[in-house]
């Protein structure tokens, strides 16, 4: 018996050692290219360093200028105006092509690779792409209104105080809104047809249907993509770099940009980096706060 359980233990050290082996590159690439920057962000975030200086620990004086810092917190408020519209749009509009891309229409394969265009498209290339579609003079998009006589002169677009915000969140959602839907495609092809059948029988209309069966099966799904989404908003830096660079007056200066700005532009790494270190407390306690609000109404169902 006791050499039965010696070999059963010797062959499950055998496949946990194998286990090991196979994971150990992850490991590796996570811990060279997550965990160590994240780390060295941290202790940056305690030291005054400039570029081409010695590094020198100064405390938490990067966090007392910060919060003392108006430029920041605008940014701030900024950020947080761009990602929540930004994510109710995405998640509200991605969840609209779920649903059409759910029925049953011709050449729905077609439809789904279209929609994936805009996110295989790097960030980068979107924001010229949007540019060029916003370009005051020979941009489609003031061509097409001028054209359409919805405007009598041309617009620009990024650099006018009214236009710029709305602008730059039209690009933004363009560019995730396919994220969201393919996800919650996934999600909405796992409901039982059967479902609905039983439904209709006794009655129940679309609205209906949505109501009492799609929301509830779909509601763990869209919990982990607003909490993703929100995450992947708050901390949009390409696309908005390309638009604006944070311009005009700030107007669209959000938080990764202002990092970027302090630690790049002016070299100051040290107080950059208490800025992201900052980012990521106030995002982890939000998402947070809103995963725990979701997981009580989950047990609460």
């Amino acid at each position: 018996m006791n050499q039965k359980k010696r070999s059963a233990n010797k062959i499950y050290s055998k496949n946990e050692l194998g286990q090991i082996q196979l994971l150990s590159p992850v490991i590796i690439l996570v811990t060279v290219f997550s965990l160590v920057p994240l780390l060295r962000g941290i202790y940056l975030g305690f030291t005054d360093y400039r570029l081409g200086d010695a590094i020198t620990f100064n405390g938490i004086d990067n966090y007392i200028q910060l919060f003392q810092d108006d430029f920041f917190w605008n940014s701030f408020r900024i950020g947080m105006v761009w990602t929540f519209i930004v994510t109710a749009l995405q998640v509200g509009l991605g969840l609209g092509l779920a649903l059409l891309l759910n029925t049953k229409v011709r050449f729905v394969s077609f439809y789904t690779i279209l929609i994936l265009i805009p996110w295989a498209t790097p960030p980068i290339i979107r924001g010229i792409l949007w540019r060029q579609m916003y370009e005051p003079n020979t941009g489609a998009l003031n061509v097409l209104l001028t054209n359409a006589g919805i405007i009598s002169a041309p617009v620009n677009w990024l650099s006018n105080f009214e236009y710029v915000i709305p602008a730059v969140i039209v690009a933004g959602v363009w560019g995730e809104i396919s994220k969201a839907a393919i996800f919650l495609l996934a999600g909405l092809q796992t409901i039982s047809a059967d479902l609905y059948e039983a439904s209709t029988i006794d009655g129940a209309g679309m609205w209906d249907q949505f109501r009492n069966i799609t929301l509830p099966v779909l509601r763990p799904v869209l919990a982990a993509i607003i909490s993703l989404t929100f995450m992947w908003n708050f901390n949009t830096f390409g696309i908005v770099w390309v638009l604006t660079q944070g311009g005009p007056g700030g107007m669209t200066r959000l938080p990764m940009l202002a990092a970027y700005e302090e630690g790049f532009k002016y070299g100051y790494i040290g107080y950059a980096a208490a800025i992201g270190n900052v980012m990521v407390i106030i995002l982890s306690l939000m998402l947070f706060m809103y995963l725990r609000v979701q997981l009580r109404e989950r047990n609460e169902a």
